[in-house]
């Protein structure tokens, strides 16, 4: 390469007025003008993109910058123009650009006006493209965010793969691929599809020691999202989802409790996408509720937290997202919301995938899990997953994690875990946790009598503890490679050679106490999920709870068609004292409030006034309300005597969706008369058998029902004839 300024340094201070560089910058951008291949392992916030930002500018010729997303583009190009007088310093050739401004790009290429094109892979795969850089004098080739070459990384995209193939067809220049998470699996991938295994490889540490990093069981999310943002209100912050529809649920929550927030995901048009990120980075939006597409490449300095509603599908992810958080070296708190189920869900998305895509994106989901359940530093286990060594008592940062400043309670669980191996063994490896988990605690489940498992030699031996401390358990052997999950039998448990020699011969095994993570509160934002805050006034909850046994009582009615406990503990916590104030309480819609709020209101005003208690009515949090017009068209449709399947379709939602929707209108108070529907899948006695069981029954859940009735009756049909049950004895 012809260097038009031969001192970085010199070339620092004068485009960007920098008087030294960060870390190993310097003798990264010394190696590539000696044109050699050169890969950057470099943590979010340590300056990867000055590695080849100022190289470019220093060099004869246009760099060409390979970048996977649009909106990241834009804001290199945006930030490298800030330093320059001229906008033809810096452009990108993508999907986004009209006819005229790819012409005018390609001028300015031409003219040796541009000294950065960023590209995307697919534009660069375009034979147009190749054959208009063949006749440029190119710099160097950089691919940034290199993670997406392997199917072991986290961002994985196919098109990546061919790079190599492409550039050699343009032009032989050197490389320089970079990334912020690498394990050495995937940099060795890296490299040998880039063929750069004799690159010069540049590793910063991965330790980010101003942030902290916290794991909450996955309970109250939305109450715990809306009281961590109140309490940093005015900071900055991003808030990673797994679903679109999730995260403009909780924008739209955080929007109507007077919280500054915007939704971010690929469905919204690219105009929608850059005001968002605009808005964000002049710091016009204070919080950002998004899929993992945001915040990649985004150089905000100021996030100050960044909160995990979903736990991301590999560890490389969940690094990248919470390092953007602190990126100037002042706060940073990263805290996720974890729950096991959520993990199960993850892997049933692999169903279906090539053998070989499921082993990868199991161990990286077993990983996330190993993470998430540890009693260790968290930091430690981190770095140790990046191949660095970490000092969790004297290290910088040790004290900043959840673990380290409130550690857990352990104990010695050799016998319990060989207990459960010996389980596993005897039901010949052909189940999954639940399936051994049921044996050990001795449950009555139809499938145990289906199976005769009250005849195995485990059964009820483990019912000292619970299921859920037994499934934990089951995880933790998987974790600790004693166990592993068959992924032709989605989730059948495989005793492994070490799993074998533990049961021989028991080793030291410590475990959690309280190690329940299987709890999930994933409810859709509604009337019906309302939040509030403050600590439960036990004395007023107990009086709420002999008030409900009373009013049951008198009406004949199950406690819980009333009021839900969740309901009571809140209104032990707001002190609500109007009909308005008590529908903005949990679970309690117009018509239940009605029709029995009276009572419930005249004691707690009685029980303020006695105690002299001020009411917390600035903690009280606003839901959002069911989307009117899917309310209408179902309360609408059901009076014509549609089909389901007719109310579905014609919103574009499946069966459950609307079976979801029906739930929160008679939740919320109205009445919905589906006999029409119920008489269809259901004869009369059925019908009055299911009815009479929730007439008596201490719980509404449906997998309750399904137990009592040993699957006589589909979930779907259970539901139904729920939902007419509310409507006729709780409106």
């Amino acid at each position: 390469m012809t260097t038009l300024i031969a001192e970085p340094k010199e070339a620092l201070e004068k485009y960007f007025g920098f008087q030294s560089f960060k870390g190993e910058q310097e003798e990264v951008i010394k190696t590539l003008l000696k044109g050699q291949d050169t890969f950057v392992i470099m943590p979010t916030g340590g300056g990867k993109s000055m590695c080849y930002q100022l190289p470019a500018l220093m060099t004869e010729g246009v760099a060409i910058v390979v970048s996977p997303l649009i909106a990241l583009m834009k804001n290199q190009v945006d930030a490298i123009r800030g330093f320059c007088e001229k906008d033809s310093v810096a452009h990108y050739l993508n999907s986004s650009l009209n006819k005229t401004e790819t012409a005018q790009v390609k001028e300015d290429v031409t003219n040796l006006e541009t000294k950065l094109l960023y590209v995307a892979p697919e534009s660069l795969t375009k034979e147009a493209n190749i054959e208009f850089l063949r006749g440029v004098k190119i710099s160097f080739m950089a691919i940034d965010e290199a993670h997406c070459i392997s199917e072991w990384g986290h961002d994985f995209r196919p098109e990546y793969r061919r790079l190599k193939e492409i550039i050699n067809q343009i032009a032989d220049v050197p490389i320089i691929a970079l990334t912020a998470t690498a394990t050495t699996k995937v940099q060795q991938d890296i490299q040998k599809n880039l063929g750069m295994k004799d690159s010069r490889v540049f590793k910063a540490s991965f330790n980010r020691d101003n942030l902290y990093y916290e794991i909450r069981p996955k309970t109250e999310v939305l109450k715990q999202i809306i009281k961590y943002v109140r309490d940093h209100e005015g900071k900055s912050g991003i808030i990673y989802c797994l679903s679109r529809k999730k995260t403009e649920e909780i924008a739209e929550t955080l929007q109507v409790n007077g919280l500054n927030a915007k939704a971010y995901h690929a469905g919204m048009d690219a105009n929608q996408r850059g005001r968002v990120q605009d808005d964000f980075l002049m710091q016009e939006v204070d919080v950002i509720v998004a899929t993992i597409a945001f915040g990649m490449g985004i150089d905000k300095p100021d996030v100050r937290f960044v909160i995990h509603n979903d736990m991301p599908k590999s560890l490389e992810s969940y690094y990248q997202e919470t390092g953007r958080a602190g990126r100037d070296g002042g706060e940073g708190n990263c805290i996720a919301f974890y729950s096991y189920k959520d993990m199960e869900k993850l892997e049933k998305f692999l169903q279906g995938k090539p053998i070989a895509e499921q082993e990868v994106g199991m161990q990286l989901i077993a990983e996330v899990v190993a993470y998430a359940e540890t009693s260790m530093c968290r930091r430690k286990f981190l770095l140790h997953y990046f191949g660095e060594e970490f000092d969790e008592v004297n290290g910088p940062g040790a004290e900043l994690c959840d673990n380290m400043r409130f550690p857990k309670e352990k104990f010695e669980g050799k016998d319990e875990m060989k207990m459960f191996l010996q389980t596993a063994e005897s039901v010949k490896e052909a189940h999954k946790a639940r399936f051994i988990s049921d044996i050990l605690v001795g449950k009555n489940s139809s499938e145990m009598k289906t199976y005769k498992m009250e005849k195995n030699p485990f059964w009820n031996k483990g019912a000292h503890k619970d299921d859920k401390f037994w499934n934990a358990v089951a995880r933790q052997g998987v974790v600790n490679g004693l166990l592993r999950k068959e992924v032709e039998t989605y989730g059948t448990l495989k005793l492994t050679v070490e799993g074998r020699e533990f049961i021989a011969s028991p080793k030291s095994f410590i475990l959690i106490k309280e190690m329940n993570f299987e709890e999930v509160d994933d409810s859709p934002v509604s009337a019906t999920t309302k939040a509030g805050g403050g600590t439960t006034d036990l004395l007023l909850f107990q009086m709420l709870k002999d008030e409900r046994k009373r009013i049951s009582k008198q009406k004949e009615l199950p406690p819980y068609v009333i009021f839900s406990e969740a309901s009571l503990e809140e209104m032990s916590m707001q002190y609500p004292f109007t009909i308005e104030e008590l529908t903005k309480v949990g679970g309690v819609g117009s018509g239940k409030a009605r029709k029995f709020g009276q009572p419930f209101l005249d004691l707690i005003k009685e029980y303020v006034d006695e105690n002299d208690i001020d009411r917390p009515n600035d903690m009280v949090f606003k839901s959002v309300v069911n989307k009117s017009g899917l309310k209408v068209h179902i309360i609408t449709t059901v009076d014509r005597k549609l089909p389901f399947e007719d109310i579905a379709k014609g919103k574009g939602k499946d069966l459950n969706e609307i079976l979801d929707e029906m739930d929160a209108i008679v939740s919320s108070g109205t009445k919905l008369n589906i006999d029409y529907h119920i008489n269809e899948i259901l004869d009369e006695d059925s019908i009055e058998d299911i009815f009479e069981y929730f007439m008596e029954a201490e719980t509404p859940d449906i997998g309750a029902a399904e137990e009592e009735f040993e699957g006589d009756f589909t979930e779907e049909e259970l539901r139904a004839v729920r939902i007419k049950f509310y409507s006729e004895v709780a409106n």
